[in-house]
């Protein structure tokens, strides 16, 4: 080892896959990267990978559903294992690679009891819950769920937890709608929409992005924020936390997910064909400006 490094020798990575059969690329499929939230998810599996020395292959999959694509492309490229990191891709999306025999981690996807692949994220249903009974707390009479895409799982997921809460208070209305996307200017335009229409008291938006949109559209037609209009959130971002924005919300424990999403993966390696695993991590509400205090 003394004499190659004075030799100023470096092991070709391409060479030793042929020796080894294994590339160390771990294919890293996401999208949304409108969404400021993921190009922290993008910043912390990279470096994470590469910290275990795996090297990751990034394939942006904004506007795009089909796996066939990616799954193609990732298998000329040889990946060992491959990771999905989306909360709004539906489970089908990541058992494409494993019909294709390419070992996968779903991050942020779908909880069920009985994964067909390895799944970690959160229970999106609970979180949902979690929204409604913040806002119960505050005697709201008319509450909202402004969600992203209606086709997100994620957004389906929310929906159905914040809609099921608020079904065991009769006395309390509850509605929804959908913003075109996971993006500040969807969640400003979705909520310019409410607002003329007649808004709910308060409202639980499945993304903190949509929610700084929604702050913005409130702000701007001379409504304050939680005095007339309540907001939660979801995510705990780090725009989240700025004094001029100070967004309750519930937190995502990101970096615990990223880490046991990549354990999952070196377990996958170290030992094939392992039974799936669902792995779910609890959220809480981080309290900040945007409800006011719970009665």
């Amino acid at each position: 080892e003394k004499a190659a490094e004075e030799l100023g020798y470096h092991p070709n990575a391409l060479a030793s896959s042929l020796t080894t059969g294994r590339t160390k690329l771990v294919g890293l499929v996401l999208n949304n990267f409108h969404n400021p939230i993921f190009l922290q998810v993008f910043d912390l599996f990279t470096r994470r990978l590469q910290d275990r020395e795996l090297r990751p292959l990034l394939v942006n999959l904004t506007d795009e559903t089909d796996p066939r694509n990616s799954v193609r492309m990732l298998r000329q490229y040889s990946v060992d294992a491959v990771v999905v990191a989306s909360s709004t891709l539906p489970p089908d999306f990541a058992e494409a690679f494993r019909d294709a025999g390419v070992p996968v981690v779903h991050s942020f996807g779908r909880h069920t009891d009985t994964p067909k692949v390895n799944v970690v994220g959160i229970d999106n249903v609970e979180c949902g819950r979690m929204a409604a009974r913040a806002l119960l707390r505050r005697n709201y009479r008319h509450v909202a769920f402004m969600g992203g895409p209606a086709t997100a799982t994620s957004t389906q997921d929310r929906l159905e937890g914040f809609l099921s809460e608020v079904a065991r208070h009769p006395g309390v209305r509850a509605s929804h709608s959908f913003a075109e996307n996971y993006t500040f200017q969807a969640g400003r335009q979705e909520m310019q929409r409410q607002l003329r229409a007649g808004p709910a008291e308060a409202f639980f938006c499945g993304d903190d992005i949509l929610s700084i949109g929604a702050l913005s559209a409130i702000e701007d037609v001379g409504l304050f924020v939680p005095e007339d209009i309540g907001l939660i959130g979801l995510n705990d971002m780090e725009m989240a936390g700025w004094e001029n924005i100070s967004l309750t919300t519930i937190r995502q424990p990101i970096e615990k997910i990223i880490e046991a999403s990549i354990d999952l993966v070196v377990s996958m390696l170290a030992q094939p064909g392992t039974p799936p695993e669902s792995r779910i991590f609890p959220c809480e509400i981080v309290e900040r400006g945007t409800l006011p205090p719970a009665r």
